[in-house]
């Protein structure tokens, strides 16, 4: 995702003011019809750079896309499961959109800090562009959700691109947004959460860990390098290790 500003033919900068003066699953409803022609929308080459990334590790059995929107990460799950095909978002209006483009997948509106599946449903999770919706605080519950879900060995994918350079025009343009949104949810409710700044590598690396999960990193080379060589964007693939006996306890408890 990156910072909004209006699209061709997609929503006008009235309806993004008015999304953003929303909650965020009323605003997400708002936007739905227009999502797909907006920036918000994950760019086909990043989801084309993840299945790539996953196909050494698979075929895969079910698949969830976590934070659907309008489904366009299923499209990586459709190319490396074997098995169903599911979907979980909280708006109404974003699964209306998916269920359109996809009647063939399982949609289901639930909420990411608990997740209506059984335990082991899945075999592999994915996620795009909704990191910035969870708080740092939330992580570990989230974490933990997603491990419950996936069976033994099961496996958390998505894709983290390298945060900007301190003191570029990317760098203040997030900075600007962050502190806007905190201004924002400061003075005016109901509260919108997304933030650019919540989601860094080390710490979700160690937080994932925590959580009972292997980290590995894959760079996604189709999506360019830094001058320094290194990956714009890598593909972070968490496998979920054995359960500990406080992990097994603990796991659906918020």
């Amino acid at each position: 995702m990156s910072a909004p500003r209006a699209a061709r033919n997609g929503p006008t900068f009235r309806e993004l003011a008015v999304q953003a003066l929303s909650s965020v699953e009323h605003g997400y409803d708002l936007l739905a019809p227009k999502f797909d022609r907006t920036p918000y929308r994950t760019p086909d080459a990043v989801l084309d750079a993840t299945a790539r990334a996953l196909r050494p590790y698979g075929p895969f059995g079910a698949g969830l896309d976590l934070c659907c929107g309008t489904g366009a990460g299923t499209r990586v799950l459709r190319e490396v499961c074997g098995g169903r095909v599911a979907g979980v978002d909280f708006s109404t209006g974003m699964l209306a959109r998916a269920r359109e483009a996809a009647p063939e997948a399982d949609w289901v509106r639930g909420e990411a800090h608990a997740l209506p599946f059984a335990p082991g449903a899945f075999d592999l999770v994915v996620s795009f562009g909704a990191h910035g919706h969870f708080l740092p605080a939330e992580h570990p519950h989230l974490f933990a959700q997603v491990r419950a879900t996936l069976s033994a060995g099961g496996h958390l994918a998505f894709p983290l691109a390298a945060p900007p350079r301190p003191g570029t025009a990317p760098y203040w343009s997030l900075l600007a947004f962050d502190a806007a949104m905190r201004v924002r949810n400061a003075v005016w409710r109901p509260p919108f959460v997304m933030y650019y700044r919540t989601w860094p590598l080390s710490g979700v690396r160690r937080e994932l860990r925590e959580a009972g999960f292997a980290v590995t990193l894959h760079p996604l080379p189709e999506l360019g390098s830094r001058e320094d060589g290194s990956p714009r964007c890598r593909l972070v693939l968490a496998t979920k290790l054995p359960d500990l006996p406080d992990q097994a306890v603990s796991a659906g408890t918020p």
